[in-house]
């Protein structure tokens, strides 16, 4: 508090002598001891006045405290200093305030030339498809509004239930698992007044629907729901008074639990406009102790270190001013929108392979009724390095957006929705998987459609049950299972004890089963002659080891005619 007090005082100060008129009283009629006590109560008044509005404006809304963010008190300033003043000292004034309105127009003027510079600062290499999914992984694919739910119902377990409420969910890799985190929250200021203090968090399996949310009990003293001076977002403000923020803070939690909160802060691009992430701000919530990283410094146990808000907006950076702030408005050349379907400030935050959190964002045209996509971005959470991913130039590929409608088509009569739509390469083939919710937030199944051919759609109680239906369909769609998936390749020989063939436009899906009591399938447009086998026939086969029921199959020898 005394920080903001002392740049409010300073602040005041400055303007109290830009407006007092230093020559007033010195008019005919007027003696000096008159003309110096009114100047000095003057000052005093506007001292006192710019001091209240000062330290109020500032205290509100919580801004940085840097002296660019003081321009509209120096173009205030000096438009009354030179009303009030005459002569040589109005003139010294008049280019004062000149000076102030031109440092005023450049700031606000900073959107319309300044759009170079925010798509230079986004800095995305560019890739044309991601990395096959490993099937034998499950994505973390359980949407945040089902896992809030669960939460909600699970809140007995909270202590003096009718003192809080859900805070925002963050999702986490904590001891290996990926988890959902929600902070229990104050209702309202007399419970903080009452309590002090909130009891821990919320946390639930991000991966499996069927887990039931646990409550952790951590005592924590500085919360986004507390008020003054344990308010999180005034606590970090108060350590950093400097710092440009961007984005809500969140909570974290170490390996053993430990929660901490955490804010992105970074640098205008310029002219107090646009941003560009630096770093976090840590905040114990027990001490109030504040530390801050550089984002190559970022403890271990923190994956979301860069705001999904701040990525949102690179994401509009990259998307809009390829070509300029005009070209953005008007012509659109090369302009493609980022989507709004994300999770978490209009981004999807996903997990990779090696449990590195990203933030995924699908780009879509600015043509009215067009669902195509233009490419795909993902951000990495803890680096903040992006990679645009452009798809496969041959391919046309549905965005989001298009992907939601046809979920909302499936179930129209259920009144089922979509949420947290993310494109995976699954088996080579890129697709989108949806978590499908009914009227009431409630999880009923997972939709996977090919983003390429979207006549190609499988929907299953879990992630893994669809991944299994979805294979088969791009079997019967047609579309070859070729090898793009992570999945090891193994080798096997045997006979064939069952046969099942399924004719599918031009193709034939063959499925079959060796004496071993393993399951494979294979279509006959990457292997034609599989339209012969039998049971009783000797195959040796080269498959994907995918780990599932039915394993494609890549190559198929049958000894009996080859």
């Amino acid at each position: 508090m005394s920080s903001i007090l002392l740049f409010s005082a300073l602040s005041a100060l400055l303007a109290a002598v830009i407006i007092t008129p230093i020559t007033a009283g010195k008019r005919e009629g007027k003696g000096n001891t008159s003309a110096v006590f009114a100047m000095f109560a003057m000052f005093a008044i506007v001292f006192i006045m710019a001091f209240l509005a000062i330290g109020i404006y500032y205290y509100i809304f919580n801004v940085d405290r840097n002296l660019t963010s003081l321009w509209p008190v120096a173009l205030a300033a000096a438009v009354l200093g030179t009303m009030f003043a005459q002569g040589t000292e109005q003139k010294a004034k008049a280019l004062l305030l000149v000076g102030a309105a031109g440092a005023a127009a450049y700031i606000l003027a900073a959107p319309l030339f300044n759009a170079a510079e925010k798509f230079e600062s986004v800095e995305m290499k560019e890739e044309v498809e991601l990395e096959a999914f490993d099937e034998t992984k499950t994505p973390a694919s359980v949407p945040p509004q089902f896992a809030r739910n669960k939460m909600k119902k699970a809140f007995g377990q909270v202590p003096d239930t009718s003192y809080y409420e859900l805070g925002n969910l963050q999702i986490q890799k904590v001891g290996g698992e990926y988890v959902y985190i929600a902070p229990v929250e104050f209702s309202g200021f007399f419970k903080w007044w009452n309590a002090d203090s909130t009891p821990g968090y919320f946390t639930m399996s991000a991966t499996d629907a069927s887990a039931n949310p646990k409550f952790i009990k951590e005592e924590m003293n500085y919360t986004p729901s507390s008020y003054f001076g344990k308010n999180i977002e005034r606590k970090m403000r108060s350590e950093n008074p400097r710092a440009v923020f961007y984005g809500e803070p969140q909570l974290e939690v170490d390996e053993e639990g430990k929660p901490f909160y955490i804010r992105s802060y970074g640098e205008f691009i310029s002219a107090r406009n646009g941003f560009d992430v630096k770093g976090i701000a840590v905040v114990d919530p027990v001490s109030g102790e504040n530390v801050n990283y550089a984002l190559e410094d970022v403890p271990g146990f923190i994956d979301g270190a860069v705001s999904p808000e701040s990525v949102s907006l690179e994401n509009s950076y990259y998307g809009n001013y390829a070509n300029g702030f005009w070209n953005s408005k008007f012509s659109k050349k090369d302009v493609k929108l980022p989507s709004d379907e994300g999770t978490e400030a209009n981004v999807s935050p996903i997990f990779d392979a090696d449990g590195e959190m990203y933030y995924f964002t699908d780009f879509t045209s600015p043509k009215e009724g067009v669902d195509s996509m233009l490419g795909y971005s993902l951000t990495n959470a803890r680096t903040g390095s992006s990679t645009f991913f452009t798809g496969s130039l041959e391919d046309s590929y549905m965005d989001s957006q298009g992907n939601l409608q046809i979920i909302e088509k499936q179930f129209i009569e259920k009144e089922w929705s979509g949420e947290m739509p993310v494109l995976y390469n699954f088996y080579g083939e890129a697709s989108w998987l949806t978590p499908v919710l009914d009227s009431n937030g409630f999880l009923q199944n997972y939709f996977i459609v090919s983003a390429a051919n979207p006549e190609i759609s499988v929907f299953a109680e879990t992630p893994n049950e669809a991944l299994r239906l979805y294979q088969t369909a791009l079997q019967r769609g047609g579309s070859i299972v070729d090898g793009a998936s992570e999945a090891p390749e193994a080798e096997a020989a045997g006979t064939v004890e069952r046969v099942f063939k399924e004719k599918t436009g031009d193709f034939t899906i063959v499925s079959f089963l060796l004496e071993d009591g393993t399951n494979y399938i294979v279509s006959s447009e990457s292997n034609p002659l599989a339209i012969y086998l039998e049971a009783g026939d000797a195959v040796n086969i080269t498959y994907a080891d995918t780990g599932e029921l039915f394993l494609p199959v890549k190559v198929l020898q049958i000894q009996a005619i080859e």
